[in-house]
């Protein structure tokens, strides 16, 4: 085990060796094992946005096998989803990529402003199939936010003490915030405080922006003279929020978009300090072998291997 994992473990001594264990496993898997990078591969969109809109640009990606074998053969990390993908081939690839179990999800055929996502899964589930962590999405600035915490605290609780990691998509969205407000670089960094509170060991939130959506923090941020004119700067702070570092914090890699963006991107992530990327859509939506080619090209800048 590299010193740098030791390190990232050491942040987390209130934990049982068995939930150390799993995020060793986390840390020390893929292309970039050991250096306390990771890039997760998330597919939880056939879920969260429907089948066509998530798999019709890569028909293969309607197979949930073909995700499993693109983690593994890009090097990724680990692989997380919802039940119904991860029950169809966490045999068949067993022991291949740790594997993160979303245990609760949302779909759109009712869009309301207040997003509160059902529960879909079990710390059990997650431990039949051989699974190194949970994951859970919570929305703050919801008006059901709440209701979340509540539910991510109990399954928490479970899950470390059958010695599982805890992952949370922490996205903040909801009637409390304005749309520019889901990723205005307060809120982001409000997120990754809150996620960390609630007990989380890794926290995925999104690329913030230089919108301030609070009036009481924009006189904060002005006052202190916060760096946040850069992505590199923001990254920063949203680590910073997240106990000073000592919380790993991973960005996603959102809508599809042009690799030139992404990879400036997840160069300004490096840059900030930020702990890698999970990214979907801009991966299973190409073909297979592009898919693999980008995905490494991703793991490299975070190793430092390319510029």
């Amino acid at each position: 085990m590299t010193e740098r994992v030791r390190e990232i473990l050491s942040w987390y001594r209130s934990e049982n060796p068995g939930v150390l264990t799993n995020l060793a496993r986390l840390l020390n898997h893929g292309r970039l094992g050991g250096t306390g990078k990771l890039v997760i591969l998330p597919v939880d969109q056939g879920f969260e946005h429907g089948p066509a809109r998530s798999f019709a640009p890569n028909p293969a990606g309607y197979d949930p096998r073909y995700h499993f074998e693109l983690a593994i053969e890009a090097g990724c990390s680990a692989y997380a989803a919802p039940l119904g993908f991860l029950e169809a081939g966490a045999a068949e690839f067993a022991g291949e990529i740790p594997l993160i179990l979303k245990l609760n999800n949302s779909d759109t055929l009712y869009t309301g402003s207040d997003p509160c996502p059902a529960v879909t899964g079990s710390v059990d589930d997650a431990l039949r199939l051989g699974c190194v962590a949970i994951g859970f999405t919570i929305y703050p600035g919801s008006a059901a936010r709440n209701e979340m915490y509540g539910q991510l605290r109990a399954l928490a609780e479970e899950a470390k003490r059958k010695g599982l990691a805890v992952v949370v998509w922490s996205y903040p969205r909801g009637s409390g915030l304005s749309k520019a407000g889901e990723t205005a670089v307060d809120v982001v960094a409000y997120a990754a405080q809150i996620a960390a509170q609630l007990g989380a060991h890794l926290i995925k939130v999104k690329p913030p922006t230089s919108h301030i959506e609070q009036e009481a923090a924009r006189k904060v941020y002005e006052k202190q003279r916060i760096p946040i004119e850069t992505l590199a700067d923001r990254v920063r702070h949203v680590v910073q929020s997240a106990f000073n570092g000592r919380r790993i914090v991973i960005f996603s890699g959102g809508e599809a978009k042009e690799t030139s963006a992404i990879l400036d991107e997840i160069r300004a992530i490096r840059d900030g300090g930020g702990f890698g990327s999970i990214i979907g859509r801009n991966s299973f939506q190409r073909p297979r072998q592009e898919a693999i080619e980008f995905l490494r090209t991703v793991m490299d800048i975070y190793a430092g291997k390319v510029k």
